[in-house]
């Protein structure tokens, strides 16, 4: 926000050399070939008739058809790919009734051996491709099934995260709709009855603000409706956060989380102190955590060698001949036996292997006890005496010019440290990376700040696809292009590299975020989503827009004498007729090829092909099928999806015929989701923090149409005009209102008047109906840790892969008879 309050100061400053009077601002060719020189310094980006719109919209078309072809093709030959990835338990039986080769007592068996709590698995491919309700099969058939998932449905098998971030779409489609009435019916008109520019009824610069006199009273018109936007997107998010009723668990609610405790505390010290510093206190369960990272990752190994091992075994039982393979990666695709890649009997080298990782396993189980992280979930009887204590610990004091926490002591707070925790609401047990937890204080600091700074070099000289493309065009890259002079290549191409470049540069701020290691999945999917979105904003709307080419050149600006002279002609940049088609063929290209290429999801693709050539067999291969889904990512779904809504919304007034295909995007947008989400991705167990979030954001999407309209009225009237100061002010207002409220949202803990304790009588509170059950209790535990003879049973826990779910069981029962038929044929090879 500080960066956009410096933007708006250069163009206060650039008023003394703006246009005023009978020349009407005309747009002359000086700084037009000034901003199209600055963005790529070629040809590629320069105006056409209509700017190309239609030529693109064919062309986005036609591939996002052919995409579609790819795609169900995909599902039918490449394994199954993009069909149903995730079922819970209940689903999974009834798919294996259908199952031949799978005995009965085989099923009785698996079935007895499932929690009655629904869980979620990830499936096979072959598994998968038998749907329990035969909604999408076909070659095409998928496409009607998108319109048949009904919001219940998604809600059980994605979890309640999912159903508030296709709320959310909605609003925005519901909040497009109306935009697009009122840009398309009222403000394109408007645009279009004005003659400044050429008189020609197939110019696109005819459909833009630019069109308009600077004396013209119909400006009013805009800035009214840049305003009634504003207030539109409010009304749209507060309909949707009222809708938004987030459930979390009862033990959710009774469970804090405390760090900074003692190191060799104990729990029953812990319980202890609690009970005895607050009255008729009660806890019913305190769990001190463990460095359980090499843990998880041997047992995660050890999973995968017992399950290989097992299926080698049941190959020799079956066709009495010991199976050779070679051991090292990509083993399986070797067809050659030289020196250094000998054979080895499968059977014996996975029964070593297991021995092996079981040994290291047993070793570092013995030792977790004695790696204490210093932290702990402490569970209560009811969530009354839990708010009372996070507010003692949370809530300031304040004496004279001091202020200070003064938490409740008891004989055991100088052995605990009472005075140096750091006490917050627990999240979910679903929602923590129990193998993050052991990075933590300075060393997840320095980890961060380096992370961080190594992505702000990198971003600074590289930030946007203008300053790669003027790169290309250094080694004669794009020069054909030019010789051609083409609109169906001038034109495509640039909005294509623009989308593929924006699609690239991102991903490198998504892999910083989960190099950060964060503690939950909420916090890596926060922190996405917000560098995500200010990284886009800045790469595809504000520099390209201001003629700039990367951070480095928009710094120089603001601070460089030089650079403070061009201040006007930078800001008319921002209101070329072109730029504004330039952004709408941006859009167009979101709306196919972007939401096409999420459908076929090519990144996690490519990684599963990738995991299927470094398999050493055809068993290692078949874990790679059965682990193929992944988490679904809200915060780069909520960056990408805000950005778009951000360029349309910006441009709606100067730019009106953007809506009609930003509300394209999001539709496609909506369905492409709705899919990935029922179909392709595992559910995730998220807070409420990262949906406020995305609301916020939305909200600086009319703050910047107004910063829009405010620059052209500073630039073409001046900013003592009525129009620039009513925008102004506006502007200024709105501002203050969103600082004050994010400001004061996060400091509520610090006043002890914000919170509300229900009180009930000598128990400080309710009495729940019936104590937890004993297993809800010890949710808040690594599930390496849960069972204690996990190193001598069978039933597996998956291995991560990548955003994939950590904790959740896997019965091979599920998978064996699907994959036999698959991967018998494979093991010869």
């Amino acid at each position: 926000m500080l960066i956009v309050l410096a933007l708006l100061v250069m163009a206060v400053t650039g008023e003394a050399e703006v246009c005023t009077g009978s020349d009407n601002c005309t747009i002359h060719n000086d700084p037009k070939d000034f901003c199209y020189s600055a963005r790529i310094r070629s040809t590629v980006l320069q105006g056409l008739p209509f700017g190309g719109v239609p030529t693109v919209l064919a062309l986005d078309f036609m591939c996002f058809l052919v995409l579609l072809c790819v795609f169900s093709v995909l599902r039918k030959v490449a394994f199954d790919y993009g069909r149903l990835a995730l079922v819970s338990d209940a689903d999974s039986r009834r798919q294996n009734q259908d199952y031949q080769r799978l005995d009965e007592q085989e099923y009785v068996a698996s079935a007895m051996q499932t929690p009655a709590d629904s869980r979620y698995e990830r499936l096979t491919s072959v598994s998968s491709s038998v749907d329990f309700d035969q909604r999408d099969n076909g070659f095409c058939a998928w496409l009607t099934a998108i319109f048949r998932i009904k919001d219940d449905e998604i809600r059980e098998k994605c979890g309640e995260d999912a159903v508030h971030y296709l709320s959310f779409q909605r609003h925005i489609i519901g909040l497009l709709v109306v935009v697009g009435v009122l840009s398309v019916g009222i403000v394109l008109p408007v645009n279009f009855s004005g003659n400044l520019l050429e008189n020609n009824a197939y110019s696109f610069g005819r459909t833009t603000i630019a069109n308009l006199k600077s004396g013209n009273n119909l400006l009013w018109l805009h800035t009214t409706f840049a305003f009634l936007y504003l207030l539109l997107t409010v009304y749209s998010m507060r309909r949707h956060t009222s809708k938004m009723h987030y459930k979390e668990d009862d033990l959710v609610k009774r469970t804090l989380f405390i760090n900074g405790i003692a190191k060799y505390a104990e729990e029953s010290q812990i319980k202890q102190h609690f009970e005895k510093a607050y009255e008729n206190c009660v806890v019913l369960d305190a769990r001190i955590c463990y460095d359980v990272a090499k843990l998880m990752s041997l047992e995660s190994e050890r999973k995968k060698a017992e399950r290989s091992k097992k299926f080698y075994t049941d190959l020799m039982a079956k066709e009495y001949i010991p199976t050779m393979i070679n051991t090292k990666p990509c083993g399986h695709l070797c067809c050659c036996i030289i020196e250094g890649c000998e054979q080895e009997e499968a059977v014996n080298y996975y029964t070593k292997l297991e021995a092996k990782l079981k040994e290291e396993y047993r070793k570092e189980r013995e030792k977790v006890n004695t790696k204490p992280l210093g932290m702990a979930f402490v569970t209560f009887q009811n969530e009354a005496m839990t708010s009372l204590i996070l507010k003692d610990f949370n809530a300031c004091q304040c004496q004279g010019c001091h202020c200070r926490r003064e938490p409740k002591s008891s004989p055991f707070s100088s052995l605990l440290n009472t005075y140096n925790w750091t006490v917050t609401y627990a999240p979910d047990p679903q929602n923590v990376y129990w193998e993050h937890l052991s990075t933590g204080g300075l060393n997840w600091w320095l980890r961060c700040f380096i992370i961080n700074c190594f992505l702000f070099l990198l971003l600074f000289f590289l930030t946007t696809p203008a300053i790669i493309i003027s790169t290309m065009d250094k080694f004669n890259v794009t020069k054909p292009v030019e010789y051609l002079n083409n609109p169906i290549v001038t034109q495509f191409f640039p909005t294509l590299l623009l989308w593929c470049f924006s699609a690239l540069l991102p991903t490198i701020v998504y892999y910083s975020a989960f190099f950060e290691a964060h503690w939950t999945r909420s916090g890596e999917n926060r922190t996405t989503m917000h560098k995500c979105y200010t990284f886009l904003i800045f790469m595809v709307l504000l520099l390209p827009s201001l003629g700039l080419s990367s951070l480095d050149v928009f710094f120089r600006w603001l601070f460089d004498k030089k650079f403070l002279d061009e201040a006007k002609v930078r800001f008319e940049c921002v209101f070329l007729p072109d730029n504004g088609a330039f952004f709408v063929n941006y859009v167009i290209a979101s709306a196919f090829i972007g939401n096409a290429m999420d459908l076929l999801r090519i990144p996690y693709f490519l990684m599963y092909m990738i995991r299927l050539c470094l398999a050493r067999s055809a068993a290692e291969r078949r874990n790679v099928k059965k682990h193929q889904a992944y988490e679904f990512q809200f915060g780069a779904a909520y960056a990408w999806m805000m950005n778009v809504f951000t360029v349309v919304m910006t441009y709606s007034i100067t730019c009106p015929i953007i809506v009609p295909f930003g509300l394209m995007y999001m539709l496609l947008k909506h369905l492409v989701d709705r899919y990935n989400m029922y179909y392709a991705y595992l559910p995730s167990k998220l807070d409420k923090k990262i949906h406020s979030g995305a609301v916020n954001q939305v909200v600086a999407a009319p703050i910047l149409c107004l910063f829009w309209l405010l620059f052209f009225s500073t630039v073409r009237t001046g900013f003592v005009a009525p129009t620039s100061m009513f925008t102004f002010v506006v502007l200024i207002i709105t501002i203050i209102i969103c600082l004050s409220h994010v400001v004061f949202g996060h400091f509520k803990y610090l006043s002890a008047h914000n919170y509300k304790i229900e009180m009930d009588g000598v128990d400080n509170g309710r009495q729940p109906d019936s104590s937890p059950p004993v297993k809800s209790v010890q949710t808040y535990v690594a599930q390496v840790l849960q069972d204690p003879n996990t190193d001598e049973t069978g039933s597996g826990e998956e291995e991560g892969q990548g955003m994939s779910q950590d904790e959740e069981g896997v019965n091979d029962g599920d998978f064996q008879s699907g994959e036999d038929s698959l991967i018998e044929n494979e093991v010869h090879q």
